[in-house]
């Protein structure tokens, strides 16, 4: 079992979510996925953290901040974690990403022009009735890409 010491070498779950700006429960999620390694538990049943979790979590954080998903934030640790490796792996993986984005900014600048010409269809307050935007989206006509749900990633979860 792990001790909690003096000099901080290691922290409970709230001070490693202090030190990284990260929800503990964000923490456990990542425990859970196998990003981040089990912490040991002291002999009060509490997890602690050293060093290696926090530069980790960090790590994570930074990948997340960068929209990758969790595989491709498994994939990136899988690679770090074999320092002798090739990083022509890493360069692929940010490239597929990289073309992710890119499609998200053909996206999401679509989906501006039509809120763009949609918010032009009510200039003046009116009733809800008479309302040119109201009347706009129960149309039936197709937009840019009918097919498609909302913009993925568009809006940010908290992890």
């Amino acid at each position: 079992m792990a001790t909690l010491s003096t000099n901080g070498a290691l922290m409970k779950i709230g001070e490693l979510a202090e030190r990284t700006a990260t929800a503990s429960e964000t923490i456990r999620f990542y425990e859970r996925e196998g990003l981040l390694p089990q912490a040991p538990r002291t002999a009060a049943n509490y997890r602690v953290y050293g060093p290696v979790h926090q530069a980790r979590l960090l790590l994570i954080r930074r990948c997340r901040a960068l929209d990758m998903s969790l595989d491709e934030i498994r994939a990136l640790l899988q690679l770090h974690d074999a320092p002798e490796q090739s990083c022509a792996a890493v360069n692929a993986l940010l490239d597929t990403h990289l073309g992710h984005v890119t499609e998200r900014i053909r996206e999401l600048t679509a989906l501006q022009v039509e809120l763009i010409a949609l918010r032009a269809r009510c200039t003046e307050p009116a009733r809800a009735v008479d309302c040119g935007i109201l009347g706009s989206l129960g149309e039936a006509r197709q937009t840019s890409s009918p097919a498609k749900p909302h913009v993925a990633g568009s809006h940010r979860a908290k992890r």
